[in-house]
């Protein structure tokens, strides 16, 4: 632990402690020798203020209780393990896509890359064994995901075009912005539309000419806005119509156990190895599509009407091949 990691983790110490604590704990917690720790103690308190109080009786430190809270170290301190992380941030924050975060975040990059460049005495990190893969990534207009991103954390309304990818119908919406939603690699607004009185998702990359009003947005109630965006399948949810039953060959069940497909998913091993999934849905369409990409390995079995929406999309699939 070089002096840096030793005075970080010597303030966490004394700044989480009720009681003062023996030098020889603060020595078996930072791996130095006791001239060392009270070198690092003594420039703690004298050349970064600390307000260490000392029990010289019985070797003993702490913060002084009245400034405790309010201490904190200048700057910005992290250790080793913390800056590989805010590496690895910065690695995110360039590969998220083109135009939708780049110019927006590029001022915040190049202060992550000016810390880790004076945290790191010259050394290199080896950024290209971070990997950050996208998968169906849309384009999204900058200056759309400003406007929108604008209108969610100032509170207010938006007006803008939209263009329905089922229908290709182009409307005018002005909406309250109630959540800006990072779903799939793809960016979507959860949205009160004064229009259509209701709640609404709106795909960013559908989003043309978005204005910012003066008029400030109608928050909806939390609770009402999980009921109604998070409790069925997918993005575009709704309230949950129905419960979906899917069952997994052994050889899918290794992987769908694992996975993440909804808050309120319900699953079980089956005794011949299969794993049964349930979970909420309202639009199928989702579901259904996340369902055929295990080809054999996965059946629905209920409801009936979801399993026969599915057998048309398989003969339909089929008779492409015939």
């Amino acid at each position: 632990m070089d002096r840096y990691e030793r005075i970080l983790t010597l303030h966490r110490i004394l700044k989480a402690a009720h009681y003062p604590v023996p030098l020889a704990r603060l020595m078996e917690e930072l791996g130095c020798s006791r001239a060392t720790a009270y070198r690092d103690l003594a420039f703690l308190r004298d050349a970064l203020g600390a307000p260490i109080d000392s029990d010289g009786e019985n070797a003993a430190f702490r913060y002084a209780a009245e400034e405790a809270e309010r201490f904190e170290l200048p700057g910005l301190w992290l250790t080793s393990e913390e800056l590989q992380a805010l590496l690895a941030l910065n690695e995110l924050i360039g590969r998220t896509g083109p135009g939708i975060l780049a110019g927006a975040l590029a001022p915040l990059r190049s202060r992550i890359d000016r810390l880790l460049s004076s945290h790191t005495d010259g050394r290199r990190f080896p950024i290209e064994r971070i990997r950050v893969i996208g998968y169906g990534m849309r384009k999204v207009d900058e200056a759309t995901f400003r406007h929108v991103a604008s209108a969610v954390l100032g509170r207010k309304r938006l007006h803008f075009d939209y263009r329905a990818r089922s229908t290709d119908t182009l409307t005018a919406r002005q909406v309250s912005p109630q959540r800006l939603t990072h779903y799939r690699d793809n960016w979507y607004l959860d949205a009160w539309d004064h229009g259509r009185d209701a709640l609404r998702s709106f795909a960013l990359d559908r989003i043309r000419h978005a204005q910012v009003l003066e008029e400030a947005a109608i928050d909806r109630d939390e609770a009402e806005l999980n009921a109604h965006l998070a409790s069925s399948y997918g993005i575009f949810s709704g309230a949950p119509k129905a419960w979906a039953t899917i069952r997994f060959s052994p050889h899918a069940a290794r992987w769908v156990a694992d996975e993440h497909w909804h808050s309120q998913q319900q699953g079980q091993w089956l005794e011949d190895g299969r794993y049964e999934l349930k979970l909420p849905y309202s639009n199928s369409r989702e579901l259904l599509m996340d369902v055929l990409k295990y080809g054999p390995d996965a059946e629905v079995v209920a409801p009936v009407s979801l399993r026969e929406e599915m057998k048309i999309m398989l003969q339909l699939a089929l008779g492409a091949y015939q």
